[in-house]
């Protein structure tokens, strides 16, 4: 499906008006010709990107009667999808955003399986199962020695019994055979719900210069998805506040990036006072975007009807965002994930791999993830907030 059909599919799902992407939306260039894929990654590029935009101008003419064009370039899309790789500070470009034994390696029986590393307790977790002192000076050649003593399904198990971050490479078809891709089978990747019913806001008025204007975001995401989620809100206008932790690791090269045009301050949620604070700004937030493990706010007392209650005397409604690796059913729900990860466990990383070592007539199959995951779920999300005129919760699952 090619970039008009795919944003034509998307916007039409939504029950929003397909006049206004006839008229408004205007998609340019050759996508397979900007990036090199088996995938079309660069029309989920340029249509998310298309998309994202176009719920912006079309909630600002919600509210202000003015009317306006979207014009995407497929080239400039693909540019923005990797834009962690690209900016620099003080004219230097970023450092590496992944930890040196972060990937992929062989395992017994000719298996592979994923690391992820950038997280110093997943370093330290996944090393003491391979029984490796966590040193800088580990190599991947050392991990790559120890990991051939296991099978790459026994150490994913022995990885997601800690909690810690690995998986297995796994073909389309074998991750078609699991209980989490049976589990997810006829569930949509994103979906809305209301929640609770509020007044409807005026709509008309001529003072917003910016679509959304006055909305207030709190942002507790982190790594890509989420970020990029709240980047994209305050890129169009809205007060976006990142809520990170003293307690938890930052991914300096990453983060500057994700966090263009966020305010940004530090909670302790293990301390009664950071609690009541984050308390006190989610009843003042008109966004609630969250990406955490699933039931990890919830425990502290932020799950959406927790929202719900603290938002609900004040006249006005509230947008829960909550994003997820591996999906809100299933047995896997509940485990920690990446984009890379996802991608390892359902297939579309050795298929990318092995169209890329039959087109160059290559052996040497490159194992690498694609870009894609990490700023579509994001922006998918964007397109279907131009309802935030209801009271709504939003789940994105970065899954496929």
């Amino acid at each position: 499906m090619d970039s008009p059909l795919l944003a034509s599919d998307l916007w039409s799902s939504l029950v929003l008006p397909e006049e206004y992407l006839g008229k408004h939306l205007k998609l340019l260039g050759n996508p397979d010709k900007a990036v090199n894929s088996s995938f079309k990654i660069a029309d989920a590029a340029q249509t998310t990107v298309g998309l994202s935009a176009l719920a912006a101008a079309y909630l600002h003419y919600l509210r202000t009667g003015v009317e306006q064009d979207v014009t995407v370039d497929a080239r400039h899309a693909i540019l923005e999808f990797q834009s962690h790789a690209f900016y620099t500070i003080d004219g230097k470009p970023p450092g590496p955003p992944s930890d040196p034994i972060m990937g992929i390696y062989r395992t017994k029986g000719d298996g592979y399986v994923r690391l992820h590393t950038n997280f110093p307790h997943h370093r330290k977790g996944l090393l003491d199962i391979l029984k490796i002192e966590d040193t800088p000076a580990v190599t991947r050649d050392q991990v790559q020695e120890a990991l051939l003593q296991w099978t790459a399904l026994d150490f994913e198990n022995a990885a997601q019994e800690k909690g810690i971050c690995a998986f297995a490479m796994r073909s389309f078809q074998e991750w078609d055979s699991t209980p989490q891709a049976k589990a997810l089978l006829n569930t949509p990747p994103l979906y809305i719900r209301k929640i609770a019913d509020v007044p409807v806001p005026e709509r008309m008025t001529s003072d917003f210069k910016h679509p959304l204007e006055g909305i207030k975001v709190l942002d507790l995401s982190r790594v890509l998805a989420g970020p990029v989620g709240g980047r994209i809100l305050a890129a169009h206008g809205a007060d976006v506040l990142l809520v990170t932790s003293p307690n938890l690791p930052p991914l300096p090269a990453l983060d500057a990036d994700t966090s263009r045009g966020k305010r940004t301050t530090q909670l302790d949620l293990t301390s009664k006072d950071g609690l009541e604070k984050l308390r006190e700004l989610a009843g003042e937030a008109d966004v609630f975007l969250q990406a955490y493990r699933p039931g990890a706010l919830e425990n502290k007392g932020f799950g959406v009807q927790d929202i719900v209650q603290l938002t609900k005397n004040r006249g006005r409604g509230v947008i829960c965002a909550n994003l997820c690796a591996w999906g809100w059913e299933g047995p896997w729900k509940d485990r920690r994930g990446f984009d890379s990860l996802v991608q390892t466990a359902s297939g579309l990383n050795i298929a990318e791999a092995e169209a890329y070592a039959k087109y160059t007539g290559t052996e040497d199959i490159p194992l690498s993830p694609t870009v894609v995951l990490k700023n579509l779920a994001p922006r998918l999300s964007r397109v279907r907030k131009i309802k935030k005129f209801k009271k709504i919760q939003k789940n994105a699952c970065k899954l496929f």
